[in-house]
């Protein structure tokens, strides 16, 4: 088995990562996790990602946000930097929620059977506000409360948003599923189990 460490931008991030290593075992696990809030923090240390790669292999996950395409995105963070073979820089079109709306089924048993999912949530512009919006109207009370926010509260969402989501990433979100509607999801899967493949015994 192979020690693979991630680098992510949250903790939801990191574990949709992980759900995603977990599907190419038993040649991968996670054994270094690397995160802080916001993606600042992984484009600083690009480098020391490229250092790291040269001894384990290395999956940074971040988010497209308003950057105009992920092709752009990883221009502008690589810079003149060499970037090793074990070092997997994948871009969640537009931020991982999309990921997350891409498997309907399990989407369903958190949200419930109500309203039009988006077929295509690479497309969205902002895919956490959508999956907020249907919480928002359609999510049974217990997780509406926990994935929405309170009226007059600071944050974008529920205080309870990441700890709900992170649950249901580990039991209901299949990666297989939700990539056959989200072609970065489908991309940043073949890249891993090619990395899988190679460090095969």
């Amino acid at each position: 088995m192979v020690g693979i460490a991630i680098a992510t931008e949250d903790e939801l991030s990191e574990a949709v990562v992980q759900r995603l290593v977990a599907d190419v075992r038993p040649t991968l696990e996670v054994t270094q996790t690397l995160r802080r809030n916001g993606f600042g923090y992984l484009r600083s240390r690009m480098s020391n990602w490229c250092e790291l790669a040269r001894y384990q292999p290395v999956f940074l996950l971040t988010d497209l946000d308003r950057v105009a395409c992920p092709v752009e995105l990883l221009r502008q963070w690589q810079g003149a930097l060499a970037i090793p073979a074990d070092l997997l820089v994948r871009v969640a079109v537009r931020e991982v929620e999309a990921w997350l709306l891409a498997d309907q089924p399990a989407m369903r048993l958190l949200l419930g059977a109500r309203g039009k999912l988006p077929v295509e949530p690479d497309a969205l512009p902002d895919p956490k506000a959508t999956l907020l919006q249907f919480a928002a109207r359609y999510a049974p009370r217990d997780v509406r409360a926990d994935l929405v926010q309170q009226s007059g509260a600071m944050a974008s969402q529920g205080i309870g948003y990441n700890a709900r989501l992170i649950r249901w990433v580990q039991n209901d979100w299949e990666p297989t599923r939700a990539a056959e509607s989200s072609p970065s999801l489908h991309r940043a899967r073949m890249r891993l189990q090619e990395l899988a493949t190679r460090m095969a015994p």
